[in-house]
């Protein structure tokens, strides 16, 4: 069976991005030496494949340099653009449906996907295949931008395993999704 995580960061408000994509708001947000990085290492050494949607590939596209060393699944609708020479042979762009591209990974092997990206990780909640969220809360507010949770199929129970508090401000909670009887 797959697991799929979400591994991410919101402004106190709610928001994973300015409502044109832009980052800017986690600029200059320093982990002190106590902070570390946040578990985000043990987190990635514990994922197989990355699933992100395709304007999720673009900001990271904007980063410079390929940031990830594992496989990456581009979940789009739109042909693949020409992709970075290096990262080529670790992208796979497909228009698949959430449970569909689960289904299509795990026949490949996959155990553990890391879900990124605000339509995505909505689509992977509606579908009922998150099993984990480690959600860190920046302590700003943006007022406005590209909200991490939209509208829901139904609801969707968590609940919190564990919360942290950093000395940067930052509060992190691992919440576990509780599966609907079906």
């Amino acid at each position: 069976m797959v697991k799929a995580s979400v591994y991410i960061a919101t402004s106190l408000d709610g928001f994973i991005a300015r409502p044109d994509g832009a980052l800017d708001w986690l600029n200059g947000w320093q982990a002190s030496a106590q902070d570390g990085d946040y578990g985000y290492q043990a987190f990635m050494d514990s994922v197989d494949v990355i699933v992100i949607g395709r304007a999720t590939f673009e900001t990271v596209l904007s980063f410079g340099q390929w940031p990830y060393a594992k496989k990456v699944v581009v979940l789009s609708s739109r042909p693949a653009p020409d992709l970075p020479l290096l990262a080529q042979e670790q992208i796979e762009w497909l228009g698949l449906a959430p449970r569909a591209l689960v289904d299509h990974l795990a026949a490949q092997g996959a155990q553990h996907l890391y879900v990124d990206g605000g339509k995505t990780v909505q689509g992977f909640l509606n579908a009922g295949l998150i099993d984990d969220i480690i959600l860190t809360r920046i302590p700003i507010l943006i007022g406005a931008g590209i909200p991490l949770f939209g509208a829901v199929t139904h609801d969707i129970r968590l609940h919190a395993i564990e919360t942290r508090q950093f000395d940067s401000g930052m509060v992190q909670t691992r919440y576990c999704c509780v599966k609907r009887e079906t």
